[in-house]
């Protein structure tokens, strides 16, 4: 008698047949005999201990609930990536690690609630010249998060202002300068699996102005095929290998995305490391293989 390999690709409750650009990964598993399907992750009628192995993907409402999402995690048997992996990737801190080893980063001013900042401390935190980014040290997407102008009152005052709402809900915030090739050139997302580039998508701006309440949960992002340089890859490369070093891990991740803007003087610097619920954009990637890559690695897991 033989034993099917069941596979749960977690999800959120808005969102309970997958992204679009996950459910291609139905049909992969099936041809390769395993049975997968997507479960909301805090549907608590689950029973995570009937799969052979969980797999995270559209899981975008946990910033909200960023605790109980760890917990969610750590009770799983047997999840990919681990448990660890997400309480450490979904708070913003990691950047620290990254930068403490060398990888080149977006400078960040931190702010810590616990300080009870005024509003004048947080405005001479804020930068005096360029664009600037004021966001969340927990948050997915753009959620809010906002760009603003140091030269503009009105912008100044506006950015004051969201960094302190978020200070007063006991959130972190990041302070980082605002990359102005963003505008121009995008960011170039890599794409991984089993520690091995697969692809990259171009993916354009998404801020324009100061954060809003009415800004979706999922922002639409539009994005291309993009083919990533040796420097962009070896960049993405080794803030894997910090993270894996950090987290003590013994094998690759089984997916990770690393997102890369270009700094004035052309270095390759990471602005985001995505190991929890990337999107992966698989659409873009029939000619690179990623969706076979991923489908043959996560079968391999489950066993």
């Amino acid at each position: 008698m033989t034993t099917t390999t069941r596979v749960g690709l977690a999800t959120c409750s808005a969102l309970p047949a997958l992204h679009d650009d996950d459910r291609p990964l139905l049909d992969a598993l099936a041809r390769r005999g395993a049975e997968a399907e997507a479960v909301v992750w805090d549907d608590p009628d689950v029973d995570w201990a009937a799969y052979d192995l969980v797999v995270v993907r559209s899981t975008w409402d946990y910033s909200p609930r960023r605790d109980e999402f760890v917990a969610w995690a750590r009770s799983v048997p047997r999840l990919a990536n681990p448990a660890d992996a997400i309480a450490w990737n979904t708070d913003k801190g990691y950047m620290r690690v990254l930068e403490d080893a060398g990888v080149p980063v977006i400078p960040t001013i931190w702010l810590d609630p616990e300080r009870h900042l005024s509003k004048r401390a947080v405005h001479t935190r804020m930068p005096a010249f360029g664009d600037f980014v004021v966001k969340p040290v927990v948050s997915a997407g753009a959620k809010d998060t906002g760009r603003y102008q140091p030269v503009s009152a009105r912008s100044r005052a506006l950015a004051i202002m969201h960094a302190k709402d978020l200070l007063d809900s006991g959130r972190a915030v990041m302070i980082q300068p605002y990359v102005t090739s963003v505008d121009t050139s995008g960011e170039t997302c890599l794409v991984f699996v089993d520690g091995e580039p697969q692809h990259a998508v171009r993916k354009s701006a998404l801020l324009t102005g100061p954060s809003r309440d009415d800004v979706p949960a999922y922002l639409r992002e539009e994005m291309e095929p993009a083919r990533a340089d040796d420097e962009q890859v070896a960049v993405a490369t080794r803030a894997l290998e910090v993270a894996s070093r950090e987290l003590g891990l013994t094998r690759p991740l089984l997916y990770a995305r690393v997102d890369l803007v270009t700094r004035e003087d052309g270095t390759p610097t990471v602005i985001e490391l995505e190991l929890t619920e990337p999107s992966l954009w698989l659409q873009h990637a029939d000619r690179a293989g990623t969706l076979d890559a991923f489908a043959d690695a996560i079968v391999e897991r489950a066993r």
